[in-house]
């Protein structure tokens, strides 16, 4: 069991490494103000059409799985429609981002992300209370087998994914692009890297529970870590180190192929289960989920927006002392 005196340490640990993180950032931002931050309207734009396909693959994910997960737990509770119909909607409004070019946000697609994102929020605390109300608390096997903690984080994750989406579109008359007070491309990376890590824990806690009798479980447990840190620290490092963005994208393009195959490889542990696919009414809602893996695919997509807001970083073409 999972001792509260551990999870204070671990919530503290966590709380440290994030104030770390912020002083670096801070550090880096004082010694690269003479850096001129300076992507095209196009360029944003582009970008944020990638993030509507990488939070529209989010939400397709969560509809589907929170459709088995919550057909198999028989909808005892009313709120647990909320994210089919907020995961569908989100898909939708990430069609029609995708294919629009405009500069300036939608009134209609950002609503409906942000309710997304507060969906999936309340659904970490419904599952949340789920396991904590049963025998054990906090211990491995309701970890294991009550509701699990990071499916809500997907919906959250898709909601973001499309508000970022939005505030580029609105960025892209400003000077200085910034999203959330951090120059927009900084800001996109920071985001994708820690939903990559994210995402990386919660498969490692499932594929742990199957005891990775596969060696290609320990894939999402290491590639996405592994481009999620690449990523970030793409971001908080000069441009020139064009190497390191190099093997990030390298990193990328491979977590994004891994979240298509990762579904292939669960279909092969449905079909493995008794009755294989014939039976496929019980092991669908039994064997591994078919629709998580693609959430890397998503979440890749991102970082991947982001590396194009990031190479547009330029020196500034003169130097003013005031």
């Amino acid at each position: 069991m999972v001792s509260r005196t551990q999870l204070r340490l671990l919530a503290l640990g966590a709380t440290a490494a994030v104030g770390a993180a912020s002083l670096s950032w801070q550090k880096h931002e004082k010694r690269g103000r003479g850096l001129l931050f300076t992507p095209s309207a196009g360029t944003l734009v582009d970008a944020a059409r990638t993030l509507n396909r990488g939070a529209g693959l989010l939400a397709t994910s969560v509809a589907l799985d929170s459709a088995l997960e919550h057909y198999r737990g028989d909808f005892h509770n009313r709120a647990m429609y909320a994210p089919l119909v907020t995961s569908t909607l989100s898909l939708l409004a990430s069609g029609h981002g995708q294919s629009d070019a405009a500069t300036v946000a939608s009134k209609r697609r950002n609503p409906i992300y942000l309710l997304a994102g507060l969906t999936g929020v309340i659904g970490s605390g419904f599952h949340l209370y789920n396991v904590s109300k049963r025998p054990g608390g906090f211990s491995w096997s309701n970890l294991f087998y009550a509701a699990p903690l990071g499916a809500p984080s997907a919906l959250a994750l898709s909601g973001l994914l499309g508000h970022y989406a939005e505030r580029l579109r609105n960025a892209s008359g400003e000077q200085r692009p910034r999203v959330f007070g951090l120059p927009a491309g900084k800001s996109v990376a920071l985001m994708a890297a820690g939903g990559l890590l994210g995402t990386s824990t919660e498969a490692g806690l499932l594929h742990f529970r199957g005891s990775f009798q596969n060696p290609a479980m320990f894939l999402p447990v290491s590639l996405p870590p592994l481009a999620g840190v690449l990523l970030a620290a793409s971001a908080v490092t000069s441009p020139r180190r064009q190497r390191l963005r190099w093997w990030s994208r390298l990193m990328l393009r491979a977590s994004a192929f891994m979240g298509f195959a990762g579904a292939g490889f669960h279909a092969l542990g449905v079909a493995r289960n008794n009755g294989g696919w014939r039976n496929w009414r019980q092991n669908v809602q039994a064997g591994p989920p078919l629709p998580a893996p693609p959430s890397f695919t998503g979440l890749a997509l991102a970082g991947l927006a982001a590396h194009s807001l990031l190479d547009e970083e330029k020196p500034p073409a003169t130097t003013r002392r005031l």
